[in-house]
C-alpha cells in the first residue's frame, strides 16, 4: 500500500474510534515518523508496538488510545496479517508448549533481572493482578489477593500444597507464614528460583526449577497462579488430569488466569515476540471442556477490570525506577516495557480480557465454603 493510502486509512479507522491523528487529547496520537502508516497498516498490531518501541509515535495516555483502540475492534477490521497467519498455522500445525519450549519464557522474560521486578512489584513480589476491593494501594490489594487465595482454598496447619508455577515464591512465602502449610513450587525461571528460595528459607517451601507437568506426589490443595496463560490450548486437558491425579479425594484444586473473551489459538504478535513468547489466553470454553468429568467448577469470580489498577501501579513504580535501572537497560527496553504495561492496562479497561479465579473440586466432594470476595 502507497503512503498517502496508508496514511487515509490509518486516519479513518483512528475517526471511528473517536481518536485524531496528532490531535492534542491525552489519547489522540502524534505521528513522528511518516514510514509508520504503512508499517501499522501491514502489520497492525507487531507495527502498532514496533513503532512505539521506535519512537515512530507517541501519546500522552497510551493505555486511554489503546482502550478507545480495542472498544472501536480496530484491529480485527483488517485484514490478517502474513505474521500473524504463520503464527496461528504455526499453533495449529506443532504444540508451542511443550516441557522443552516451556522454559523459553522463562529465560526471554522472568529471568531478565530482578532488580526490575523487586523495583516494580511491591513488596510481595506478586507478578499477577491484585484484588483492589478494599485496597488503598498495590501491597494492600496483593495482601488482599493473597489472603483471598488461602480462604478459597481452605488452608489449615499441616497441609501440603503444590504450586504450579509460584514465581518468586509469594504465594509459597505468606501460605507457609500465615497458615502453616507446606509448599511445593515450580517454576521454569532460572532467576525466579534462585530469589524464591531465599525468599522463603527457614520455611517449610520447596521451590523447583522444573516444568509443572514434572510434578508428582499427593497434595491436599493444587494451585496456579498465572500459569494457565503459558499451558497452551493444546495442554489444557494434560493440566487438569495432571491435577486431579496428584490432588486428594478431598482437596481443592485453584486456578488464576487472564483468561480471553473468544477462543483464540494465539495471542497478539507483538506480545509474543517481545513479552510472553509461546503464551495464549484460554477461553471460558476451552477450560471447560478441559475440565469436564474431571471436576466440579464450583466458583469462578472475574475481578478483570483490577487488573487495569495493578498494571498502572506496576507502571508508576517501574517509570519511578527508571533512574535506577537505565544503566542495565536501553531506551528501547524502556518504550518497550512501557508499551507492554499501558497497553495491557487498557486492554483489561476495555474488558477486552478478563482474570478468572475459579475453585475445583473432584467429583462426590462436599461443596467448600468458597464463595469469597
Amino acid at each position: 500500500m502507497k503512503l498517502g493510502q496508508a496514511r487515509e486509512l490509518f486516519s479513518e479507522m483512528m475517526n471511528h474510534a473517536g481518536i485524531r491523528v496528532n490531535g492534542d487529547r491525552p489519547f489522540d496520537i502524534r505521528i513522528k515518523n511518516d514510514q509508520f502508516f504503512q508499517r501499522v497498516t501491514s502489520s497492525p498490531a507487531l507495527g502498532l508496538g514496533e513503532s512505539y518501541m521506535d519512537g515512530w509515535w507517541d501519546c500522552p495516555a497510551p493505555d486511554q488510545f489503546i482502550e478507545k483502540v480495542l472498544r472501536a475492534n480496530l484491529l480485527k477490521q483488517i485484514k490478517q496479517d502474513r505474521i500473524t497467519a504463520w503464527n496461528a498455522l504455526m499453533a495449529k500445525i506443532f504444540n508451542l508448549q511443550t516441557i522443552k519450549r516451556a522454559f523459553t519464557v522463562g529465560k526471554q522474560h522472568y529471568d531478565i533481572g530482578n532488580d526490575l521486578y523487586q523495583m516494580m512489584l511491591g513488596k510481595r513480589m506478586q507478578y499477577t493482578c491484585g484484588y483492589w476491593k478494599d485496597a488503598r494501594n498495590l501491597d494492600e490489594a496483593q495482601e488482599a489477593k493473597l489472603e483471598m487465595i488461602c480462604r478459597k482454598l481452605a488452608l489449615a496447619p499441616g497441609m501440603n500444597v503444590l504450586e504450579l508455577g509460584c514465581g518468586f515464591g509469594g504465594f509459597a512465602r505468606y501460605a507457609a507464614e500465615k497458615y502453616q502449610v507446606s509448599v511445593t513450587g515450580f517454576t521454569v525461571s532460572k532467576k525466579q528460583a534462585e530469589f524464591g528460595r531465599e525468599y522463603c528459607k527457614d520455611l517449610p517451601v520447596d521451590i523447583r526449577l522444573d516444568d509443572y507437568r514434572n510434578a508428582r506426589g499427593t497434595y491436599d490443595r493444587i494451585l496456579s497462579i498465572g500459569l494457565m496463560e503459558h499451558v497452551g490450548f493444546k495442554n489444557y486437558r494434560t493440566y487438569m488430569e495432571l491435577t486431579r491425579n496428584l490432588l486428594k479425594k478431598d482437596g481443592i484444586a485453584f486456578v488464576h488466569t487472564i483468561g480471553g473473551n473468544i477462543t483464540t489459538r494465539i495471542c497478539n504478535p507483538w506480545t509474543a515476540k517481545y513479552i510472553f513468547p509461546n503464551s495464549v489466553l484460554p477461553s471460558i470454553s476451552e477450560l471447560g471442556r478441559a475440565m469436564e468429568g474431571l471436576f466440579v467448577l464450583e466458583d469462578c469470580h472475574n475481578f478483570g477490570e483490577d487488573y487495569d489498577k495493578t498494571l498502572m501501579a506496576w507502571y508508576d513504580n517501574f517509570k519511578a525506577a527508571w533512574p535506577k535501572l537505565k544503566n542495565r537497560y536501553d531506551d528501547r527496553f524502556f518504550r518497550m516495557w512501557e508499551y507492554y504495561l499501558l497497553s495491557s492496562a487498557g486492554g483489561f479497561r476495555a474488558r477486552s480480557m478478563q482474570l478468572w479465579q475459579m475453585v475445583l473440586t473432584r467429583p462426590g466432594r462436599p461443596k467448600p465454603d468458597c464463595r469469597i470476595s
